[in-house]
């Protein structure tokens, strides 16, 4: 009977499942010899792991009555679809039938529909695991059935609602894992009435109001995540003391009150993770007992007073973030004894001082961010001797004296701020050795002169990175006030033009369109004299070459812009692909015009493009080359970006396949460093306002670059802003997900990215991270980890 529905379930699969189970033959024989098959002393089927099969197909020809003697089903890891089989009455295909199953496991298909009330029919059940499918709906009350469940997993889905009150009668609960769904509501307040919950992970849910208080006192507990959701309370009243905690999470909440001494008596803390909270209060000095604790994160709350000098008893840190607070005083000396930390960020407090030497001593340190605060003195030299730092942050400060030169002793170091300091004196020659590596860099709002170091980071730097400085000079040019020198009478103006205010280059360009748009009135000999004239002047940027024989080889190149040149259409633009004579490959976009009026359909997108991307220039910024609003051609040239938008790949199965989980975060990283630009390092600030899979494009290095500025807006500092919905409404990937990450960097940096994606979406603006935040954590993650995750530890990290 169980080799007939085996061999029966089998033919329902496709192809390939049923070549993976080529054993599984003749109805006549014993299945117990048969792949992913075990049986008792009597030769009956206890135990079914088809897990990491390749099987696709359903489970409604599964005839699960079959199987009286089965105690584990693990089915996980494949392409099941559909729902799971739950008619009523005695079908034998009906997962209720499993009455004496003691684990079921079917997490990382694609099983849809809801979760089926005949579940509470399996009440030997101990192990329930349906996490990472799309099953959506509420959990059925019928899950206080199962009085033996020790561990529940339905993390990954699509799930919503508030959690039934009998969930309190599971009282042998050892883990329970609901992230990543949409839960709202309160927790049971039962939760740990056993005493034996160990695991307890519902981050990223909309779950509200107070922490249970079975929580409280519930010592067993080992890890505990419950962050990205809403819940309220006092934090110094919630929490208790655990003796076998490893990793707590309470990041994204809207907790208040103060840190006790009480966790400072968590000895086993490995990770302590409190963000963007309302927390106030001092850092407890007894947090150096916490000896084993690698990672500590009480960034984004309303901490005061001074960084403990207990921090230095932390001999295993490697993560110490606390951004975004109200600390103030020095640096404590003893930060130099935490040998293996790798990320230090102490950004935007009200900390003063001199910066202590001892960081020097910080030997691993990847990361270091002390911007927005009140250091006095002078860079010490010791950092230059951190051999694997790649971000140093120190701008935004009032540090004075020279730049050590040691800085050009760092072969890792990629992003340099120093901007908005008193430093003087040049930039150290030592720079153009050691600093290949060096993509970003930013010593603006200085006292700095001499040359500019002959490395990329420099040559392609904005103009915006370079100003403010007593005279900086490079390729015998001097930069003062983003003004370069040049010979040609023609490209002073046009660089003039490039250097004016936004309002002033927006109502010149408002001019030039005007007086192009309208020729098309006058006779044909003055419009033909009107397209010389526009050929020849209109085309900015593009120094060095003639504009009338460049706005020529344009139109060459895209054949008069035929549809076969076309790669791309927008609601008011289409893009052409175009090989310039030169060999240079651009794209084109060129602006629709009204078949009525022969104007413009969109005047003020072009416009707010040009304003846009003729001020501001970042590696992850597409550049654009030139513009030309004459009435019969009005369009725009930008560089080419060889596979395309963001939209496009997610679309292409076999572009999407590739598109993996390393160079996705890689591409977040991107658009976040080219926002935090505009945000925080152009001025005025400009907001782009359409951040879609649309308009982010990515290169051959499947490296981001965001483009389309057509609804971009300058901000004044001291102004408020209320504007109407604009940009690209709704967004759903359409791609298959990807199999989870199987290595603990790169699943912690999704999970810590997700977590970023949520705190923005947070209520309440203040609690909502800047780009700079964002930006910096993300240039962090993922830390490497002292141990590896065990597999259900991985398992709960992951998101989609």
């Amino acid at each position: 009977m169980e080799a007939e529905a085996l061999v029966k379930w089998k033919a329902s699969l496709d192809e390939k499942s049923r070549s993976n189970l080529s054993s599984w033959v003749g109805t006549g024989s014993s299945p117990c010899t048969w792949v992913g098959i075990s049986c008792d002393t009597l030769g009956s089927v206890t135990y079914l792991n088809l897990s990491h099969n390749g099987l696709e197909g359903t489970l409604e020809d599964f005839n699960f009555s079959s199987f009286p003697n089965l105690t584990h089903l693990d089915l996980t890891f494949n392409s099941l679809f559909g729902n799971i089989p739950a008619q009523i009455g005695p079908i034998p295909t009906s997962i209720g039938n499993l009455t004496n199953t003691l684990a079921l496991y079917l997490r990382t298909n694609k099983l849809s529909g809801l979760i089926p009330q005949q579940i509470g029919l399996l009440t030997s059940i101990q192990e329930l695991d349906f996490s990472q499918n799309c099953l959506t709906g509420s959990i059925p009350h019928q899950i206080g059935n199962l009085t033996n469940l020790s561990a529940l997993s339905l993390l990954d889905n699509r799930l919503w609602g508030s959690l039934p009150h009998e969930m309190n009668n599971i009282v042998n609960l050892k883990s329970l894992a609901l992230a990543y769904n949409n839960f709202t509501g309160s927790l049971p307040h039962n939760i740990c009435r056993g005493g034996l919950l160990r695991n307890l992970t519902i981050a990223d849910n909309d779950f509200t109001g107070p922490i249970p208080k079975s929580l409280t006192n519930c010592t067993s507990l080992f890890r505990l995540r419950l962050d990205a959701n809403r819940f309220t309370g006092n934090i110094s009243e919630t929490f208790g003391i655990y003796p076998n905690l490893n990793y707590i999470d309470l990041s994204g909440n809207q907790l208040y009150g103060e840190l006790t001494w009480k966790w400072g008596e968590c000895r086993n803390l490995t990770v302590m993770k409190f963000s963007n909270n309302n927390i106030s209060g001092e850092i407890p000095p007894n947090l150096g007992k916490m000896a084993k604790l690698q990672r500590l994160d009480l960034s984004l709350n309303n901490l005061i007073g001074r960084v403990p000098k207990g921090m230095g008893s932390l001999t295993l840190l490697l993560d110490l973030s606390v951004q975004g607070n109200q600390l103030s005083g020095i640096i404590p000396p003893t930060i130099g004894m935490l040998h293996d930390l790798q990320i230090l960020n102490l950004a935007a407090n009200n900390l003063s001082g001199s910066l202590t030497k001892q960081i020097g001593n910080c030997s691993k340190l990847q990361f270091l961010n002390l911007s927005f605060n009140r250091f006095t003195g002078t860079i010490p030299f010791e950092i230059g001797g951190l051999g694997s730092l790649e971000t140093i942050d120190v701008s935004q400060n009032m540090l004075t004296g020279v730049i050590p030169s040691e800085l050009g002793n760092l072969p890792m170091l990629e992003t340099l701020n120093l901007s908005h300091n008193m430093l003087f004196g040049s930039i150290p020659s030592t720079f153009e050795y050691a600093l290949s590596g060096l993509t970003t860099v930013n010593v603006s709002f200085n006292q700095l002169e001499g040359p500019i170091p002959n490395i990329k980071a420099f040559r392609e730097a904005s103009c915006f990175a370079l100003q403010r400085n007593k005279g900086l000079c490079g390729n015998n040019t001097c930069v003062k006030a983003c003004v370069t020198h040049v010979a040609s009478k023609r490209a002073l103006i046009i660089t003039l033009l490039l250097s004016l205010s936004g309002a002033l280059l927006f109502l010149l360009i408002f001019i030039v369109c005007l007086v192009a748009l309208h020729r098309r009135n006058k006779t044909k000999v003055e419009q033909r004299q009107g397209e010389n004239n526009a050929h020849d002047s209109i085309i900015f940027g593009i120094l060095g070459h003639d504009g009338k024989r460049f706005y020529e080889d344009i139109i060459k190149a895209t054949d008069e812009f035929n549809s076969d040149c076309c790669i791309a259409t927008g609601g008011h633009s289409k893009v052409y692909r175009a090989v310039l004579s030169s060999g240079q490959v651009v794209a084109v976009k060129k602006l629709h015009v009204s078949e009525e009026s022969g104007e413009l359909i969109d005047v003020n997108a072009f416009k707010g493009e040009v304003v846009a991307l003729t001020n501001i220039r970042h590696r992850n910024i597409v550049k654009l080359f030139g513009f030309c609003p004459h009435a019969k051609h009005p369009f725009l040239i930008y560089d080419f970006i060889e596979k395309g938008s963001l939209r496009v790949i997610l679309n292409d199965d076999k572009e999407a396949m590739e598109f993996d989980w390393k160079k996705r975060l890689n591409v977040v990283r991107g658009v976040a460093n080219a926002l935090t630009y505009m945000h925080h390092d152009c001025s005025p600030p400009i907001v782009h306002r359409d951040i879609s899979s649309n308009n982010v494009l990515l290169d051959s290095e499947w490296d981001a670059h965001v483009s389309d500025f057509g609804t971009a807006r300058f901000l004044k500092p001291d102004s408020s802003y209320l504007t109407s919905p604009a940009g690209t409404f709704g967004y759903m990937a359409p791609d298959h997900r990807l199999r989870p990450p199987f290595t603990n960097r790169v699943a912690e940096g999704i999970v810590s990215t997700m977590q970023l994606a949520f705190a923005c979406l947070n209520a309440v603006p203040q609690y909502r991270p800047t780009m700079k935040n964002i930006s910096s954590t993300l240039a962090t993650q993922p830390p490497p980890l002292s141990k590896p995750f065990s597999m259900i530890e991985l398992g709960e990290l992951i998101a989609p």
